[in-house]
C-alpha cells in the first residue's frame, strides 16, 4: 500500500500536476495540451521518462477518454448519460469505480478487490487528492484514471459555475 498526492497548480494555464510521496518528495509529473485538440495529459516520473497518456475523445456526446501506459492502450473511460448520479464505463483491465465524483472521493475495484482509494483533501490552495494505491502494479495506470476524472469533474463544476456552458 502506497499513498500519493496530487495537487492541482493553481496559476497554470496548461493543467500542471505533481505527484507526491507520503514525505513530499516528487514521483510524478502531469501535464496537460494548451489549445490543443484532442486534450491530452503526458504522464512522466521524475527522471523525464513517460509513464502514460490520458487522451480525450474530441467528438463524442460524453467524456471519453484513451488510457495508454508505457505505450499500449489499458482502459477507455467513458462517461455515461444518468440524470442524478455519475456513472462511468471503464473498457479493460476490469476496472469499476464507485463513489461520489462530485466530492471526488470514490474507490477503484478490480473484480471484487479494492486497488485503490481516491479523496480530495479540503482546506488546501488548488485541488488535492489523496491516492491510496492498494495493488503496486496498477499505480501508473490508476494515475491516469484520476488525472482524467479529475479533469471531467472540473470542466462540468467549471461550467456550472460559468452559467451551465457545455464543458465536454
Amino acid at each position: 500500500m502506497r499513498k500519493l498526492y496530487m495537487k492541482q497548480k493553481v496559476f497554470s494555464l496548461s493543467e500542471r500536476f505533481t505527484i507526491k510521496d507520503e514525505l513530499e518528495n516528487d514521483l510524478y509529473y502531469i501535464e496537460g495540451s494548451f489549445f490543443q485538440i484532442p486534450k491530452s495529459f503526458q504522464v512522466t516520473d521524475v527522471a523525464g521518462n513517460e509513464i502514460g497518456t490520458v487522451v480525450k475523445k474530441t467528438f463524442s456526446w460524453m467524456p471519453r477518454f484513451f488510457v495508454n501506459v508505457q505505450g499500449k492502450e489499458e482502459v477507455v473511460i467513458q462517461k455515461e448519460f444518468t440524470f442524478f448520479k455519475d456513472r462511468y464505463q471503464i473498457t479493460g483491465e476490469n476496472l469499476a469505480i464507485h463513489g461520489d465524483f462530485w466530492d471526488k472521493n470514490f474507490e477503484v475495484f478490480q473484480g471484487n478487490l479494492q486497488v485503490a482509494r481516491v479523496v480530495e483533501k479540503w482546506f488546501t490552495w488548488g485541488d488535492t487528492y489523496e491516492i491510496e494505491i492498494l495493488q503496486d502494479d496498477l499505480e501508473h495506470l490508476l494515475i491516469c484514471f484520476v488525472v482524467a476524472l479529475d479533469y471531467v469533474t472540473s470542466t462540468e463544476r467549471a461550467a456550472r459555475n460559468n452559467g451551465g456552458a457545455n464543458a465536454n
